[in-house]
């Protein structure tokens, strides 16, 4: 695709506890591949991929980043500049859904960008024991004004979704990414959907 044809490159995170699910989810995402003995993250993982939302062809450069103590150090550059943050928990484990206020903690600290569009998932409900009700994600994202929705790496469920509904969100707000990106000439950017409802069971806050 010609470089003409991108409205802009958006910088997206997915950050949270390590084990949640955060690398199956983008290479789901990015490759569609899933491996159950994937292996954690060390430092940042990065991946590039071309979307269509609405009409606009966008280009994501997706940072996944270790979610163990001892890569904090990387912290304030992976936040710089970004757009667009995926918040990811295992509803399996209420540990980490307790964690996410840590997380956003540390996003208010280090995110170069007041207006930056929060998507929460709450990973891996393909498994039997559940720990986060989807009615605890679904409150704990109304209070903090993120989108929200469950999914599961291993079998697709809402992985697309999550990451269309964000970029969807962010090229809707005005001044996100305008100012840093966009090229001459002028863009229509239109509010329409698919014949389909493909996120249906997203929470648009």
């Amino acid at each position: 695709m010609a470089d003409q044809d991108i409205l802009t490159t958006l910088k997206i995170l997915i950050i949270g506890e390590s084990g949640v699910g955060k690398s199956s989810l983008l290479l789901r995402f990015t490759d569609d591949t899933f491996d159950i003995e994937q292996s954690a993250t060390i430092g940042v993982d990065f991946k590039v991929k071309t979307v269509t939302v609405d009409g606009n062809t966008v280009k994501l450069a997706i940072w996944d980043t270790a979610g163990q103590e001892r890569f904090r150090t990387l912290t304030p550059s992976y936040y710089r500049g970004a757009q667009g943050v995926i918040l990811v928990y295992d509803v399996t484990k209420r540990n980490t859904f307790a964690k996410l206020n840590m997380w956003l903690d540390e996003l208010e600290t280090y995110s170069t960008r007041t207006d930056v569009i929060k998507m929460l998932v709450g990973n891996k409900i393909d498994k039997e024991k559940i720990e986060v009700s989807r009615e605890d994600g679904l409150k704990f994202a109304r209070r903090h004004a993120m989108l929200f929705i469950e999914a599961s790496a291993k079998t697709r469920d809402g992985v697309q979704c999550a990451f269309e509904e964000l970029v969807q969100k962010i090229v809707q707000t005005p001044g996100l990414w305008e100012m840093d990106h966009r090229p001459q000439g002028t863009f229509s950017v239109t509010d329409q959907r698919n014949d389909q409802d493909y996120c249906s069971y997203c929470s648009v806050l």
